[in-house]
């Protein structure tokens, strides 16, 4: 085999073997092929696309090139959660500690935040003390003990993933669905849950913009994901405005505390609920009706919010803090964003929300950034509401006063105002 054959194969659209998937993945990821080649693979993919035994192939290549965990002594019970990015998307802290305390295995990696969405473990890291490196002796420990474990991206999973997604981004070859299949499946195959629930976006803050796209691609993943002997679910949610109402770490912490003391916004109440019950009834073998029935109880009753407690302290957090948001240290300014029109508010750019936050201090725009953790955003109004003049619609929280300024005019850049009130979008599109 050589690649300049696999490619030209690739080109004139036909089917490439396993053997062939195989030479390129680990050839790339050895550097014996170069990234030109490369480059021209990936180029022919995103044109002409894979069929199903391609795209498990890929991905499987990619999940066998680098370490893998075993989660097979929690059994059937070991669960895992992957979105495809959003902003002020915060669930993992409600849903983790939920599945939990009804007795699922929540043993997982999670990433930090790069460019307009969050990462899990900058939140986490919100709480004083608490370790986002475990050993992998302390890592199952925890699990065994009280069900969950939250630690960053360890040891070498995935690889070629690391390697092929470098190229694609700086080759016009992101948006192809068999190469995005493949690199979030090839990550979650190797952490070792048997039960995966997908949280695919959609809309203007998710990198799939349109509704029917993502559910292509949840359509994808789950294909993949059973055809590897997972069982897999995928909710397809709208990210056409930020998830609950806070954006940035410690903002963002606070509100997932009040969902699990029974407040919080609807919204994102709803889709924690939504993706916890999608967990447990693959988990436990039940239907989702019996899941939410579960699930519901479990967070309106407090277990829920018991088992949070019970991971940030075990893990090394002050607990204090989960028991008092208050004690979470403030920004040194904040600025009220001010309408200056009445009507309705019937468009947001949650992109460029998201970016507002990172411009505030609240994310990375290169992965060597440090974030702060008390800056973001409180939005006031969303898409769909009603707006006067003079009234605020968000605030802006930040460490830099030279920052609010920016900050302002990005904010106000993303929205769109009307005198009709919009028609009002579902936040849960379909689930698969």
């Amino acid at each position: 085999m050589n690649m300049y054959e696999i490619i030209s194969k690739k080109k004139r659209g036909e089917s490439l073997t396993n053997e062939e998937i195989e030479f390129f993945v680990c050839g790339y990821t050895n550097g014996e092929i170069p990234d030109y080649q490369a480059s021209a693979l990936l180029m022919a993919i995103c044109l002409m696309g894979m069929n199903e035994e391609e795209t498990l192939n890929l991905t499987m290549a990619i999940a066998a090139s680098g370490d893998s965990v075993d989660l097979s002594s929690f059994g059937t019970l070991s669960v895992d959660k992957h979105s495809t990015g959003g902003v002020g998307d915060k669930t993992t802290l409600i849903v983790a500690p939920l599945v939990a305390s009804l007795g699922c295995k929540v043993a997982k990696m999670s990433g930090r935040g790069l460019g307009h969405t969050g990462g899990t473990v900058d939140k986490l890291e919100s709480f004083p003390g608490y370790r986002t490196s475990l050993s992998p002796s302390e890592f199952f420990d925890q699990v065994e003990k009280i069900g969950i474990a939250v630690t960053g991206q360890s040891g070498n999973l995935a690889p070629a993933d690391k390697k092929i997604y470098a190229l694609r981004d700086v080759t016009a070859t992101v948006d192809s669905i068999p190469l995005i299949t493949s690199s979030i499946m090839g990550k979650k195959l190797p952490s070792g849950a048997e039960n995966i629930v997908l949280d695919v976006k959609f809309g203007s803050g998710a990198f799939m913009k349109d509704a029917d796209d993502a559910l292509a691609l949840a359509e994808s993943m789950v294909r993949v994901g059973n055809l590897a002997k997972r069982k897999v679910s995928a909710v397809i949610s709208n990210m056409n405005r930020p998830l609950g109402r806070a954006v940035g770490n410690s903002l963002e912490v606070i509100e997932a505390i009040a969902v699990l003391r029974g407040e919080g916004p609807d919204d994102l109440r709803e889709l924690s609920l939504t993706l916890a019950s999608e967990i447990v009834s693959l988990a436990f073998d039940i239907s989702r009706e019996e899941g939410m029935a579960k699930v519901t109880e479990a967070l309106d009753s407090g277990l829920a919010y018991q088992k949070f407690v019970e991971w940030i302290s075990l893990q090394g957090g002050e607990s204090a803090y989960a028991e008092n948001p208050e004690l979470f240290p403030k920004a040194k300014y904040s600025h009220d964003i001010i309408s200056g029109c009445d009507g309705y508010i019937s468009f947001m750019d949650t992109e460029k929300i998201g970016a507002t936050a990172t411009a505030l201090g609240a994310g990375r725009r290169t992965k060597e950034d440090i974030i702060d953790l008390s800056a973001g955003i409180l939005v006031s109004k969303k898409t769909g509401d009603a707006v006067s003049c003079g009234e605020v619609i968000a605030t802006l929280y930040s460490n830099d006063k030279n920052c609010l300024a920016e900050g302002e005019k990005l904010y106000i850049s993303a929205l769109e105002f009307s005198h009709k009130k919009p028609k009002e979008e579902s936040l849960i599109y379909e689930i698969i």
